[in-house]
């Protein structure tokens, strides 16, 4: 009747699982790093050396930190986005789109591996 296909095949499916772990591996990379600089409260020692800049650096030091645990909120959504992409393939949900039931382009899938939305559902949102 039609040639529509359901749900990737396995080969595909390997291939999104190996960007996904990968894409897991970097960011849990980069999330460590985004700890370790909002969590290290160690400083050079300077902190008595020029006192009339001191309420500066402190506050950009604040500010820093806050965009860090920002960015690092943002990572752990993202990992946990890729994690629940492996629970997808795993179920044999991956790649179909949540709204319309197609299947999510191959080019898009590579590029956002978490995606749930078609590129047309995405457009109509």
């Amino acid at each position: 009747m039609s040639d529509v296909k359901l749900k990737y095949s396995q080969e595909d499916l390997e291939e999104f699982k190996v960007i996904i772990q990968k894409k897991i591996a970097r960011s849990q990379e980069d999330l460590a790093l985004l700890k370790a600089a909002y969590k290290n409260d160690a400083d050079n020692g300077t902190d008595d050396t020029s006192p009339s800049f001191k309420s500066f650096d402190e506050g950009s030091e604040v500010m820093n930190k806050e965009a860090n645990v920002q960015l690092a909120i943002r990572q752990e959504k993202f990992i946990r986005d890729l994690n629940n992409a492996l629970l997808r393939i795993e179920n044999g949900t991956y790649g179909v789109c949540r709204v319309t039931g197609k299947l999510i382009q191959k080019e898009r899938l590579r590029l956002v591996p978490h995606a749930t939305l078609s590129i047309e559902a995405k457009l109509k949102q």
